[in-house]
């Protein structure tokens, strides 16, 4: 029989949200400041040349424009002072993740509940300034030597820095706001507004590159079918878990003996997310990076590394599966499930897997397990990521979803979903709560309740 808190799941409807009103602000608050955002995008860096800015993105656009721009929806090509989008703040929180399970000292941050977090999230924010000065400092030289400014120099460069390096950080503030007072994970939020906004134009020059006859009716029409089924795929992963099942002995409080309970510790196929992706390409664009910030002005040993590890290459395929397996293990295996961390709460807690000894033998049996479920999760990040990279490399086919955008913008839709409807759950609880205490209340005129009559 399905619990109560079942049922009302079940029965839960969108139209409880004209009732929740203040699921309604924060629905309000976020749409503001993604609003606020998009315009932003538009404000460009001073000193910059217009007219030349489009030809030099479309020479960069496999480098540093290539990874940017799927992150600050179309802000890199207008060189607005958002260029540099979130991805600064991404690296050093993922850099100071990685950090905190190595070094000792953070991770006894990570133990001291709210204060230690707040401190790490401090030193998240330094290491966001110093990863967009470099990289402000770098695209302002890149600027320079593609002739974009209308008067090169230090003070270019100090403004550029200036304008790139406070459009990050506001954007960093905007997350936190949209998190804590909006709905859903700000971060991840003004990535998916940046990637969805620039789905119309791509779809548009989809389409007219079919209609004048360049791409062939049948590719498109394989195209929209292959789109659907990869986010069907992708979304059945990302809900896809293997469950291990728990099991708490019996336990007595007090006076009162309750029977042992039985439960399951979840575990993802994929528990690493769309961070193996994102390290992945960036490490494998950096040679191209690198040469776009140097003016194309690129020695024999450059020159070797962009002829066989550019994308779409053989070993750029081979090397970019490779390094998605490697930081799928290393990323889970270090951040995101630490199997000893877990087998020492379940200890703790009292809890053990039937058959398996509390301690070190449940450490060793959660490696075996997560280790072989990663073969699949492994597996399927690499082949959502490789796919649009096959298409576009040997068919010409400009699919815009490329395989790590795919993966964020169906993750931050079923993050953001999961968050709408857990709002409206409670709200319903809180009516139920206020209509038992409204009936429990006596009507106005209405007989007192008699009296028993006291002992004496």
């Amino acid at each position: 029989m399905a619990s109560a808190a079942e049922q009302m799941a079940a029965n839960l409807s969108w139209g409880a949200l004209g009732k929740a009103t203040e699921l309604r602000q924060r629905i309000w608050f976020t749409i503001g400041l993604l609003i606020i955002y998009r315009l932003g995008t538009y404000i460009p860096v001073p000193g910059i040349d217009g007219a030349a800015l489009r030809n030099f993105m479309e020479q960069a656009q496999s480098g540093i424009g290539g990874m940017l721009s799927m992150f600050t929806g179309g802000a890199l090509g207008r060189m607005g002072v958002f260029a540099l989008g979130i991805m600064p703040y991404i690296s050093a929180s993922i850099i100071v993740q990685l950090l905190a399970s190595m070094v000792p000292a953070l991770e006894q941050l990570k133990k001291e509940g709210e204060q230690g977090r707040k401190k790490i999230n401090q030193y998240t924010r330094y290491g966001t300034v110093a990863l967009a000065l470099f990289q402000a400092y770098g695209l302002a030289r890149s600027l320079e030597a593609g002739g974009l400014a209308h008067d090169p120099g230090l003070f270019f460069q100090a403004s550029a820095v200036i304008t790139l390096v406070g459009g990050t950080m506001f954007l960093m503030w905007i997350g936190e706001q949209i998190t804590a007072r909006g709905i859903g994970n700000g971060i991840s939020l003004i990535i998916f507004v940046g990637i969805v906004a620039e789905i119309p134009a791509a779809l548009a020059n989809f389409f007219a590159q079919g209609r004048s006859g360049a791409i062939s009716t049948p590719v498109i029409l394989g195209v929209i079918v292959m789109i659907v089924a990869v986010i069907a795929f992708v979304v059945f992963m990302e809900r896809a878990l293997r469950k291990i099942r728990i099991q708490y002995p019996r336990r007595q409080v007090g006076m009162k003996i309750y029977d042992g309970q039985s439960s399951h510790l979840p575990v993802k196929v994929n528990p690493a997310g769309v961070i193996p992706a994102i390290f992945a390409s960036s490490l494998l664009l950096l040679p191209v990076t690198i040469s776009t910030f140097s003016g194309n002005q690129t020695g024999p040993i450059m020159s070797t590394l962009l002829a066989y590890f550019g994308p779409g290459q053989p070993l750029y395929l081979l090397f970019y599966a490779l390094m998605i397996v490697f930081f799928t293990y290393f990323y889970t295996q270090n951040v995101s499930f630490k199997s000893d961390d877990v087998a020492e709460n379940l200890k703790n807690q009292g809890g053990f897997i039937p058959g398996i000894r509390p301690g070190k033998r449940t450490e060793e049996y959660l490696d075996y397990v997560v280790n072989r479920v990663l073969v699949v999760g492994a597996a399927y990040l690499t082949a959502v990521c490789l796919l649009p990279e096959v298409l576009r490399s040997q068919w010409s086919i400009p699919f815009y979803f490329g395989g790590t955008s795919l993966l964020i913008v169906v993750s931050v839709t079923m993050d953001t979903i999961n968050q709408v409807q857990s709002h409206l759950l409670a709200h319903q609880y809180e009516g139920l709560i206020e209509k038992s205490q409204l009936r429990g209340k006596r009507k106005p005129g209405s007989a007192k309740p008699r009296r028993a009559p006291s002992r004496r």
